[in-house]
């Protein structure tokens, strides 16, 4: 089942990846902050794939072996067992899964 995750907007890193918080006490300034991007002058960059703050969410996403309870064939319905991706009336993708050994 393939369908659209719902979205959570412009997120930080502690909501988004579940980051651990700063000191909220003894003079901290960084409660919620990210932390550090890399090192100094020696690379001289940020490494490629660094978890920072950004867009959550509303991405396409695909959930498999979700078993089928119910199929009625007058009102064109699939009842599946399960979390399923998006809000309640968002259109899905049902195709069969590809998993590796199995041959349905």
């Amino acid at each position: 089942v393939a369908g659209t995750s719902i979205g959570k907007g412009f997120q930080g890193t502690v909501k988004k990846y579940g980051h651990k918080r700063g000191l909220m006490t003894h003079g901290s300034k960084s409660h919620r902050q990210h932390g550090s991007i890399g090192a100094g002058t020696t690379p001289g960059r940020v490494y490629p794939g660094l978890k920072m703050a950004g867009q959550m969410g509303n991405k396409r996403v695909t959930i498999k072996g979700l078993p089928i309870l119910k199929m009625d064939a007058q009102r064109k319905a699939i009842v599946l067992k399960g979390s399923i991706p998006g809000k309640t009336g968002t259109i899905l993708e049902v195709s069969p899964a590809k998993l590796v050994g199995k041959n349905w």
